[in-house]
């Protein structure tokens, strides 16, 4: 009898399962991001949109919801109903955020159904032509000959770009004096200009910028070499193995969305991120192309949550 019960139920999950994800989706589904239109994890959600929507046969909208750091993207979507029409395009700052701010109403790693990380974009070490420094053994040396005068750039404390830099000079045993800005295109209008010695920039989108020569690059700070720039070496390779950032964006769900929905979502996206448009697009853009399982993302949140929550109790950061 008991295990007739237990086979009764095991068909009934499995019954109701097969009943979640037949009918879904019921109404059109929301991407929510938590930046601007035209940034790199709007463009993302908007690729992945486009395909999701012909390929589930309902509007797939992207809803641009900027605010507090990302947070309130991210709220939005934690308190949701778990029915998969709600999604978050999130980007590395999810990792980050619950080091930061006190009081948020979600938590990365228990208030969210991780469905694929999207893509990646390795930050790059450059500098302006003014800064003398051809290698990054030559930066390194510079900036010990003259502590605390070299400088560099970032969106803002507590950004990537800010804890790329920290990482940096903390393993290299420099002192750099760190310059946030509101944003990142001041940020980049000052390293450009030469007003600040280095930045660490996102690989998406800072193409142009080192094929014109107008920024060096001197190491990405990823595990490999990116194919846009085959001839710059990364971190590893310069002998700080442990410095790598990357910017990503990743789609998820909230917590508690039947598993059957969230890997048919999972499969969608991995068939548009193989489509050559979707891929080409991003690649052409300075990304990598991830499509990771949801079990992969999952480690993954986790693995870059604690990292940073490492780095930034090392320096002692905290905003609000």
């Amino acid at each position: 009898m008991a295990s007739l019960c237990i086979g009764f139920g095991s068909m009934t999950t499995l019954a109701q399962a097969q009943s979640s994800v037949s009918g879904y989706p019921s109404a059109p589904i929301k991407i929510v991001v938590g930046y601007s239109a035209g940034g790199p994890t709007d463009l993302a959600a908007r690729l992945i949109a486009t395909k999701l929507q012909v390929a589930l046969g309902q509007s797939v909208l992207v809803e641009n919801r900027p605010g507090a750091g990302s947070n309130l993207a991210s709220e939005i979507v934690a308190r949701a109903e778990p029915d998969g029409l709600t999604l978050l395009m999130a980007a590395a700052p999810l990792a980050v955020n619950g080091h930061l701010y006190k009081n948020l109403k979600f938590d990365v790693l228990t208030s969210f159904a991780p469905i694929s990380q999207v893509m990646a974009a390795p930050s790059v070490l450059a500098v302006p032509p003014s800064t003398p420094a051809k290698t990054l053994a030559e930066l390194i040396a510079l900036a010990r000959k003259e502590p605390g005068r070299l400088s560099f750039s970032s969106s803002g404390a507590g950004g990537t770009q800010h804890l790329a830099g920290e990482l940096f000079q903390q393993k290299a045993g420099i002192k750099l004096i760190h310059i946030p800005y509101k944003g990142s295109s001041p940020a980049l209008n000052d390293l450009l200009g030469g007003r600040v010695s280095m930045g660490f920039m996102t690989s998406l989108g800072s193409m142009p910028y080192f094929k014109d020569g107008r920024l060096r690059p001197l190491a990405v700070a990823s595990a490999t070499r990116l194919p846009q720039l085959p001839d710059v070496p990364t971190m590893a390779e310069a002998g700080f193995p442990s410095v790598e950032i990357d910017s990503w964006s990743g789609l998820l769900a909230p917590a508690k969305t039947p598993a059957a929905i969230v890997e048919k979502l999972q499969r969608e996206v991995a068939k548009a991120l193989a489509s050559p448009d979707v891929n080409g697009q991003l690649a052409s853009q300075g990304a990598v192309v991830v499509g990771s399982t949801p079990a992969e993302f999952r480690a993954f949140l986790a693995k870059e949550h604690n990292n940073y929550g490492a780095l930034i109790r090392s320096i002692n950061l905290e905003l609000n």
